[in-house]
């Protein structure tokens, strides 16, 4: 396979997993069987590990498996390709989601860019809400407009919005 088709999967395959985990996680993780790991990710954490971070495991299993597929199992190169896009979107989505948004290393980047401020404000309007139900805000390199986000928020019944500590309920903050 020549280098470029394959750096076009790859880049196709990072994209794609884009829209493979908003659906995961607006109809798995936040589905009746899927909360049973996930409901951790939207409590405050005890320890440095959650439920919710098996989900990590089990997305990082067909990675592995096309890797070695596509470099020891005969599968074709454009096996090995897919796995390491998977790879490479597993590791953005670990640098934004868990160290620059939850903070679970200790860092001191702050989000200045346009860009990342309305990602970072998109995951914690995702996280305002303690039920499975009603949330918005499901994707991880893409949010809609914040002002879309709040009026869909506001909008919910079946949302159980948290207070923030020492806070109001206000989504400004």
């Amino acid at each position: 396979m020549p280098l470029i088709s394959g750096l076009l999967l790859f880049a196709a395959t990072v994209a794609g997993m884009e829209m493979f985990a908003y659906v995961m996680h607006r109809w798995v993780m936040h589905g009746r069987l899927g909360w049973v790991l996930h409901e951790s990710h939207h409590r405050p954490r005890t320890g440095r590990f959650e439920l919710n971070d098996l989900y990590g495991v089990i997305f990082a299993i067909p990675s592995i498996l096309l890797i070695y597929g596509g470099v020891q199992g005969g599968w074709g190169e454009w096996a090995t390709w897919v796995g390491a896009g998977i790879a490479a979107y597993g590791a953005i989505y670990f640098g934004f989601h868990d160290v620059i948004v939850h903070r679970r290393l200790a860092h001191r980047i702050v989000p200045r860019s346009t860009y990342f401020k309305r990602i970072v404000q998109a995951h914690r309007m995702h996280h305002i809400v303690e039920s499975r139900e009603g949330t918005v805000s499901f994707g991880f390199l893409y949010a809609p407009p914040v002002e879309v986000l709040k009026a869909r928020l506001g909008g919910r019944e079946d949302a159980r919005v948290r207070a923030p500590k020492g806070a109001s309920t206000d989504l400004d903050g």
